[in-house]
């Protein structure tokens, strides 16, 4: 009897990017943090290869994301290069623009010449004849978004992007844009915004049920709220976490006693799940299915297997739902 082997993909939930006919992996990896130019190479390599092994198929990036601002994507272009670049047709890789990059005028925000320019960059980095989505890292107060949308629809028209897409717009910037490229026909099919337990602003602003009745997807970033998320915090704030040591993204004095509270509350109902924190965590983002896929980070190959692990129980029942939100408050 012939039993078929088990291939990464089946390892993998694949959820459908709002209506267009692109497929996210449930859980994608993003190279903000420890990609840059003072991480150690074969950690990344290990936690890439280790990524792709079970079915996370999609890589995020911007042009950014270091130290130093572009470093992720010359690693992530050696990577390729040495390992997964025979599997380009597997993957799907993203990046962004619309932060500050380069000095001068013309290295920030969104304006054509800095699109255009930042992922020409980008692509000579990463050795890629196109990235699979582009973003537009935040919105640009200053120049048209008529202007911002436009450059966007052209970088697809070039063949340099297969589709677009946003980051950090609400609700009602999103209802501009999306306007925008529906106009000029733009493979416009996803939002990337910071959502977790902790911080629910896309509920706020009407932006998941929006994305949702609309052929939106959404990608969240900062699942696990910088860390808090997981059972490191359970007994308050470890010497060698990520507050003690780097203190840009997640501050000691964010990290209230009430909010640690809800954390050692909220790992009571993921033991009872049988899930760790972060499991659970992950799979309460999915849990409508209105959000595509949660963009999670990483600073080894394990921490990555252990987010995977959430999608064995995926499911809420009324009574837990009701719990946590007790919880949340």
């Amino acid at each position: 009897m012939y039993i078929a082997k088990e291939t990464r993909y089946d390892r993998m939930q694949y959820n459908r990017c709002g209506a267009s006919g692109l497929l996210l992996p449930a859980v994608s990896l993003g190279l903000w943090h420890n990609f840059g130019s003072s991480g150690n190479f074969d950690n990344m390599m290990d936690m890439c290869q280790t990524a792709f092994d079970n079915g996370i198929t999609h890589f995020d990036l911007a042009n950014n994301y270091g130290p130093a601002p572009g470093a992720a994507e010359e690693n992530f272009g050696r990577i390729l290069k040495k390992s997964l670049g025979v599997y380009r047709d597997e993957l799907v890789i993203s990046t962004k623009a619309g932060y500050d990059m380069w000095p001068g005028p013309y290295g920030d925000w969104g304006s054509r010449k800095y699109l255009v320019a930042s992922l020409d960059q980008s692509l000579k980095r990463m050795g890629l004849d196109y990235v699979d989505i582009y973003y537009h890292h935040r919105p640009d107060p200053a120049t048209p978004l008529e202007e911002t949308a436009g450059a966007l629809d052209s970088i697809v028209r070039s063949g340099k992007a297969l589709y677009v897409g946003i980051s950090n717009y609400d609700k009602e910037q999103t209802i501009a844009i999306g306007e925008l490229f529906r106009k000029m026909g733009t493979p416009f099919i996803i939002n990337q915004r910071r959502y977790s337990m902790l911080d629910r602003g896309i509920e706020q602003d009407g932006l998941k049920d929006y994305a949702a009745e609309h052929g939106i997807g959404i990608i969240t970033f900062c699942p696990l709220a910088q860390g808090l998320l997981t059972d490191r915090y359970l007994n308050g704030i470890p010497a060698d976490s990520r507050i003690r040591t780097d203190g840009r993204f997640l501050k000691e004095s964010a990290v209230r006693e009430e909010t640690l509270q809800k954390v050692r509350a909220l790992g009571e109902v993921a033991g009872e799940r049988g899930q760790s924190l972060a499991q659970m965590a992950l799979a309460w983002i999915l849990r409508d299915g209105d959000i595509t896929s949660v963009l999670i980070g990483a600073s080894r190959a394990s921490q990555i297997l252990d987010n995977v692990g959430m999608l064995s129980n995926l499911h809420f029942d009324e009574r837990e739902r009701e719990r946590i939100d007790s919880i949340l408050g």
